[in-house]
């Protein structure tokens, strides 16, 4: 890693960034703030929660449901899940989806977190994961183990060529001190190599897979303009579980109850 340049974290820390000249990977050294970073485990600064998630969503379906070939009752899990909005969101669109996260609490999929009984996952997504990692590819390959997936779809800014110009790229968020790792194309291909799994990468959307797939039905599903489409013939399809879930919390609130 060769240093590049330093900036100041959360207004008070300097911070030094380091870049690989082999892969381009750029990422801070040793980000001893990040336990103050983390007071809220959502930063205020964080706007975009919703609308973001929406559209992950919408892309997502057509990905699980054409490209990967999900079926209804395959578990999939979104990891650092947040307050457990994109859970709520796939099951909506009829996905057996469940949330994970060890530092925020599930305000919106409550009664959907996973645990190893529920077995083996079709997929799992990281949204907004891989740039709060110190070491992702331990990361990708602890979740790929634990949960017996063999699919790993996230997300990610990514750059080209020198890493951006310090003072007009939004990404790094200095403010916040949270976002300490980041990427190119060659730098994921990288970690998929290292994997043993292929790569894909089409609007804004990252998948590490076991097996090839068809890259232009992946770029469809992930079209901005073509996945709200695609997601709303998903959910005719697969059918939503908003109702049924609504039905299952019913049950557990009468049991709990008596």
């Amino acid at each position: 890693m060769h240093h590049v340049f330093h900036a100041k974290v959360l207004s008070k820390y300097k911070a030094s960034y380091q870049s690989c000249p082999e892969c381009g990977y750029l990422k801070v050294e040793n980000p001893f703030w990040l336990e103050e970073a983390y007071g809220d485990a959502i930063a205020r600064a964080d706007t975009g929660i919703v609308i973001r998630n929406i559209w992950i969503a919408s892309k997502l379906a057509g990905i699980l449901y054409f490209v990967l070939k999900y079926k209804r009752n395959d578990p999939c899990l979104d990891v650092a899940g947040g307050y457990g909005l994109l859970t709520r969101l796939m099951r909506d669109i009829g996905f057996n989806f469940y949330w994970a996260d060890v530092y925020c609490k599930n305000l919106v999929a409550p009664g959907f977190e996973y645990s190893k009984e529920i077995g083996s996952c079709n997929a799992i997504t990281a949204m907004e994961v891989m740039e709060h990692l110190e070491d992702p590819l331990s990361f990708v390959e602890a979740h790929l183990a634990s949960t017996g997936a063999k699919n790993f779809i996230f997300t990610t800014q990514l750059f080209k060529g020198a890493p951006p110009d310090p003072r007009s790229w939004w990404y790094y968020t200095f403010e916040t001190g949270q976002h300490i790792g980041f990427f190119q194309k060659k730098t994921l291909k990288k970690i998929a190599d290292k994997l043993n799994m292929h790569f894909v990468s089409s609007g804004g959307i990252h998948l590490f897979s076991r097996t090839p797939v068809n890259k232009i039905m992946f770029g469809l599903a992930a079209n901005k303009f073509s996945a709200p489409w695609i997601a709303v013939l998903v959910r005719i399809l697969n059918g939503s579980k908003t109702m049924g879930d609504h039905q299952m919390m019913l049950k557990e609130i009468e049991l709990r109850d008596q």
